[in-house]
């Protein structure tokens, strides 16, 4: 069966605010789409089952839109909406992935999918010690997500002797001002809804 790839989405209107000093509002929205939009693609090209755990009724519309499994986490927080991934896998394997990963290619997604479909665990650093990525085969996880919350995963996944994948496709997320260099330089079409839309 095709590994339950949950990816959290936050509501896109209240998206990536820390971004708010360096680009428009509609900006943020549009990146904000278009990273979850371009995620759950690759994520279905490579096999797997994306399931959108959507923060609110606007993101559940746009999954349903895309024809992706939803889970509404409305009112839940992150821990919540990840635990509610593995209740839908099931008893098969599962991957949490975030949506904002704008280096995201299929190279490193396939890695991440082949460690779980032969029943490793598998994690990943973020620059600021957070996890975009966690997978395994566990029916039952305790999530802490939150500043340094890779230290946190990875004593949880010990005893299933995880791999760490440590890779800026998966660390790099977008989040601070200084992202958007980044962004502009090695993403194509990220730099032109930047180039198109007046910053704030």
């Amino acid at each position: 069966m095709p590994i339950v790839a949950g990816v959290p989405v936050k509501s896109f209107s209240a998206a990536k605010m820390r971004l708010a000093a360096a680009i428009a509002p509609d900006a943020r929205i549009a990146l904000s789409q278009g990273m979850a939009t371009r995620t759950c693609a690759l994520l279905a090209e490579a096999g797997a089952r994306p399931l959108v755990l959507a923060a609110d009724t606007e993101v559940a519309r746009w999954a349903k839109g895309l024809a992706h499994e939803v889970v509404l986490d409305e009112n839940s927080d992150l821990n919540q909406a990840a635990a509610a991934a593995i209740t839908v896998a099931s008893g098969q394997p599962w991957l949490l992935l975030h949506a904002d990963l704008p280096l995201l290619d299929s190279e490193v997604l396939a890695t991440l999918l082949a460690a779980v479909e032969d029943g490793q665990s598998v994690i990943a650093p973020s620059r600021d010690g957070g996890t975009p990525a966690i997978g395994a085969s566990v029916t039952t996880f305790d999530f802490g997500y939150g500043p340094s919350s890779f230290h946190r995963h990875f004593r949880r996944l010990a005893p299933t002797d995880p791999k760490v994948l440590v890779d800026p496709r998966l660390a790099i997320d977008l989040d601070e001002p200084s992202d958007l260099a980044v962004v502009r330089r090695r993403v194509p079409w990220m730099a032109s809804i930047l180039d198109s839309l007046d910053p704030s």
